[in-house]
């Protein structure tokens, strides 16, 4: 049974937003205030350059020739080169169309794909060849299908460790209505087991969209530790789309409350012209600020800075 969207009250401390002084202007003979809109100039912090001689044009060419997804692509992400410079990527199954219409995301929503049977193979070639040691799985939410996708993601797991014995990290959409979907894929017992809260509870139906649930998220987190007392549970927020520092404390009680060990910390980025908008960039210091407090509240690893992801150095943050 789905439960019901948590609800919060609205906290008053916001986080303070990066950018110009607002402006005043007169109405009615009395002074006001009108913010002005975030820039879409990125801040210098969130500027990268890729250095001469990385390794990401080998990457890419090996992904094209197997024909795999990658979230680094699709979502857009800002570490893209990076990551694959240096060899690794976040392989994304069950195709490249989801069912959810979120409104951060710039994967493509619409009729999703016929799932390919050969795919947890040409994952686990891949990550065979690029050497990997930790490989992350991820996939877009397949409400279509009956388990939503869970089985695939077991045999994608099986098949990855068996070509590479690395340790395997799942990064999962919420399999909300999926009965038994969580516990066939655990059937694989990968190492970490990640599923991203994103946003606070305010601001869940703007953010994740109608159908996805802030006490459901929680609940699929602690299921996976009850299930697999030993497995590394994860989640993440972005930062930047409205939430207060009282919100963001909350969420952090409430993921320690349902057994969560690792916590991820990014700025939200627009990735299009149709998707939400940044209303803040926070400053690396807050972010800083932030890590330090999640850390002293209990979580076991905290990664947290404007460019970090949920697969952000996943391998470093597993090792414990």
């Amino acid at each position: 049974m789905t439960p019901d969207p948590a609800t919060h009250s609205t906290a008053t401390n916001p986080l303070p937003i990066l950018g110009n002084p607002p402006a005043e202007s007169t109405a009615c003979g009395s002074a006001a205030v009108v913010a002005p809109p975030v820039s879409r100039r990125l801040p210098p912090w969130l500027r990268q350059n890729l250095g001469e001689g990385g390794g990401h044009g080998e990457t890419a060419g090996l992904i094209a020739e197997l024909d795999l997804e990658t979230v680094c692509s699709s979502a857009k992400c800002p570490n893209r080169l990076e990551c694959w410079s240096a060899g690794t990527a976040t392989f994304m199954i069950l195709g490249n169309v989801c069912t959810r219409p979120c409104g951060f995301c710039s994967v493509p929503k619409g009729k999703t794909e016929v799932l390919e049977a050969d795919e947890p193979d040409r994952v686990a070639e891949a990550a065979r060849r690029l050497g990997l040691k930790h490989v992350v799985i991820t996939s877009v939410t397949r409400d279509d299908l009956p388990d939503g996708g869970a089985d695939h993601f077991r045999q994608t797991v099986a098949a990855v460790r068996k070509a590479t014995g690395a340790t395997i990290e799942v990064l999962v959409p919420d399999f909300i209505g999926k009965e038994g979907a969580l516990e066939r894929l655990l059937e694989s017992r990968p190492e970490v087991f990640n599923h991203n809260t994103e946003t606070v509870p305010r601001l869940y139906r703007t953010v994740r969209g109608r159908k996805s649930v802030y006490a459901w998220t929680l609940q699929l987190l602690a299921d996976a530790k009850r299930i697999m007392p030993e497995i590394k549970t994860k989640s993440g927020l972005m930062l930047g789309l409205g939430e207060t520092r009282e919100e963001l404390l909350e969420v952090f009680a409430d993921l320690l409350s349902h057994g969560v060990d690792f916590l991820t910390l990014g700025q939200y980025l627009q990735p299009s012209l149709d998707s939400l908008p940044v209303d803040r960039y926070v400053l690396p210091e807050e972010f800083d600020e932030l890590g330090d407090l999640a850390r002293s509240m209990g979580f076991a690893k905290v990664a947290s800075g404007p460019l970090v992801r949920s697969s952000y150095h996943a391998r470093e943050m597993a090792e414990v």
